[in-house]
């Protein structure tokens, strides 16, 4: 059969081979056994309802074997035999080119070059689901095949539900994952649901088919690293930036300290992803001795070297042994996947790799116990070179929250809303007041044709665009726009693409909008073919996160999830491709609600009116909330913003005196 063929049949007919478990692969950890045996008769009454009983009988065993050798059922057996990667969009068999561009997409989060764990569905963050199991895969894929640009289809965690009847301006797909009854948000919800099959965790872009590789994060972690740099009034050249984590999104990180001109030492534990990242070339080199790694780093100290060192071991270790030799980190953070602690985001020190696999599975109380005595050691070291003048700060991923859960010693003497910890959250400090009052986040596109040619005139497009711009930018966000712009140009050269063409940049409503159409156009003239735009969750307007996104808010607001709300319901009826809103996303099941969109740029009438009508709601929805909370550059934003769009009315705060308090 064709590749379009193999689309079209969706679940076979008949039952394909079953195939050999790939240990060349990176695979997810043994999910801790958590279903009654009730409950399993349901996991497997619920994984067989995609498949004709005559079949049953057989898979009734395989099936059951996956659940107690894995903890889910993935259902290997229907992993297709094409190669999974974005493809142009006219391979792709359909009526609708929406449809096409979503198909796209979705290959592209499973590219074996791009998922942490393929097999098992899995983008990012140990447990960030494309789908819960390959029949979703295939079924979801059909329908897009099938679907026309008057229908809806519906998801349901990975599932879908079917195609629906709408209308043109409808969103072609609208995704929801993990979105529980908010008393059924505990990990441990997490663990049996998606056991059962009827949940995914769906991270950010994982489960809304907006991922684009670790790019995405090289250049919010670059945006990150420089401003840190700039807030200790350090130049990066010869400063020493350490954390930890090389996995799919935190795999960015030293190729981020390469582009801002740092030292970077980052700790991994998982020999396979280290390797994939040095032969990448998104890290330098690899070290497994601490005393070696010491000489190396004081060499690059001292002829203020640029370059990013691996260490194959645990971050603990680094911490410690640097504090024991008396060397001097500048800046330091630490991106493992705390939001999931206890199966597989966080590892504990003293035990191989292989050894925390076996006891997270068939002991996760002792496990547990292990990761939190490893986060106490794990602050504690931090806290020994902070009192030295470290720059530590909370890279987002539940580090601090789930070491306060430790018991370890981050807490503030004198904790005040919204500043409860020792150390601030990178957003806190850098990205809330410095980017996203301002409206400024993670804006992206993928060139649909595959062609690199067409990423080329991309580039030089937005940064055309923004050139443009900049010249009568206010002086408040002249420095937003110069990071960009720099960016832009240097991006073809650092190579950053994996998978799709495509690209990432934070703009503004206004640049955002204005790079589109001019996209669009270019697309109409037969310059360039169609593009994709999204962004990540982790953006101005989509996510209400308290420990992330919206850290930086202190009216008391920052554990509600009207904004996340608003901004997937507005990007629906203002025009999206598709819209999805999850549960989860980069700091733990329960902790956040977060949206995103994708919108497909044709060259058409329609595609301008859309993106302008959507993109403005996009961005400044989260400016207004933001505002409204008294952040000073938000306030300045969403004045200019209705300056220029009359039809815009926002409800401004009135300041109070504090001495009158």
């Amino acid at each position: 059969m064709t590749f379009q063929e193999q689309i079209q049949q969706g679940i076979p007919n008949q039952l394909p081979q079953q195939k050999p478990y790939e240990t060349n692969i990176n695979h997810a950890p043994k999910r801790k056994e958590i279903l009654g045996e009730e409950e399993k008769k349901l996991a497997l009454k619920n994984a067989l309802r995609y498949f004709d009983p005559q079949f049953h009988a057989e898979l009734i065993p395989e099936f059951k074997q996956e659940l107690e050798d894995y903890g889910r059922i993935y259902m290997y057996r229907f992993r297709p035999d094409y190669e999974m990667k974005a493809r142009p969009i006219s391979d792709y068999p359909g009526k609708s080119e929406q449809a096409k561009a979503i198909m796209l997409m979705i290959q592209n989060n499973l590219d074996y070059a791009v998922a942490q764990h393929p097999h098992e569905l899995i983008t990012y963050g140990g447990n960030g689901a494309v789908f819960s199991n390959w029949a979703q895969y295939l079924l979801t894929m059909k329908y897009l095949s099938e679907m026309s640009d008057e229908q809806t289809l519906v998801m349901y965690s990975g599932h879908p539900m079917g195609l629906f009847p709408s209308h043109k301006d409808a969103p072609r797909v609208v995704v929801t994952n993990g979105m529980m009854i908010p008393n059924y948000s505990k990990p441990d919800d997490w663990e049996k649901f998606n056991a059962l099959g009827v949940t995914q965790y769906g991270q950010m872009t994982a489960g809304s088919y907006m991922y684009i590789g670790p790019q995405g994060i090289v250049h919010g972690t670059t945006i990150t690293v420089l401003n840190a740099f700039r807030k200790i009034k350090k130049e990066p050249q010869g400063g020493l930036f350490v954390t930890s984590g090389l996995g799919g999104m935190s795999g960015a990180q030293p190729k981020a300290g390469n582009i801002a001109g740092c030292i970077t030492v980052c700790a991994e534990v998982n020999p396979k992803i280290t390797k994939i990242r040095h032969d990448q070339k998104w890290v330098n080199e690899i070290h497994e001795d601490l005393d070696a790694l010491v000489l190396r780093v004081r060499d690059a100290q001292a002829h203020k070297e640029t370059v990013s060192l691996a260490y194959l071991g645990n971050i603990v270790e680094v911490w410690e042994k640097f504090a024991q030799e008396d060397l001097r980190i500048d800046i330091g953070s630490d991106q493992t996947s705390l939001h999931n602690p206890w199966a597989g985001g966080y590892y504990p020190v003293g035990q191989t790799f292989e050894e925390s696999n076996t006891m997270m599975a068939e002991n996760p109380e002792l496990f547990k116990e292990k990761v939190q005595e490893t986060l106490k050691r794990h602050a504690a070291a931090i806290n020994k070179h902070t009192q030295k003048g470290t720059y530590f700060f909370d890279y987002g991923n539940a580090f601090l929250l789930e070491a306060s859960r430790a018991g370890a010693d981050v807490m503030a003497e004198n904790p005040t809303l919204g500043r409860e910890f020792k150390y601030p959250s990178y957003v806190q400090d850098i990205m809330g007041p410095m980017c996203f009052d301002y409206g400024f986040g993670p804006f992206r596109w993928v060139c649909t044709s595959g062609n690199p040619e067409d990423l080329q005139k991309t580039d030089d497009i937005a940064c055309s665009v923004l050139e443009h711009m900049i010249k009568s930018s206010p002086e408040e966000i002249q420095q937003q726009m110069k990071d960009n712009i720099q960016w832009i140009k240097g991006a073809q050269e650092n190579k950053l693409v994996v998978g799709s063409q495509a690209r990432i940049l934070y703009a503004d409503a206004e640049g955002r909008m204005k790079i589109a159409e001019a996209f669009n156009k270019a697309i109409k003239n037969g310059e360039i073919g169609p593009v994709v735009l999204g962004r990540d969750h982790h953006d101005v307007s989509g996510t209400d996160s308290p420990y992330r996104e919206t850290s930086n808010i202190y009216d008391g607001s920052r554990f509600t999830a009207d904004m996340a709300i608003h901004n997937v319901i507005g990007d629906s009826f203002r025009g999206a491709t598709w819209v999805s809103i999850h549960n989860g996303g980069g700091v733990g099941w329960g902790e956040v609600i977060n949206g995103g969109f994708g919108m497909l740029l044709d060259g058409s009438d329609d595609a301008d009116r859309r993106l302008k009508s959507m993109l403005f709601w996009d961005v400044n929805n989260g400016i207004s909330r933001r505002s409204w909370a008294r952040n000073e550059g938000a306030i300045f934003a969403i004045k200019r913003a209705m300056e220029a769009e009359p039809n815009l009315k926002v409800t401004l705060p009135n300041l109070v005196d504090e001495n009158l308090l």
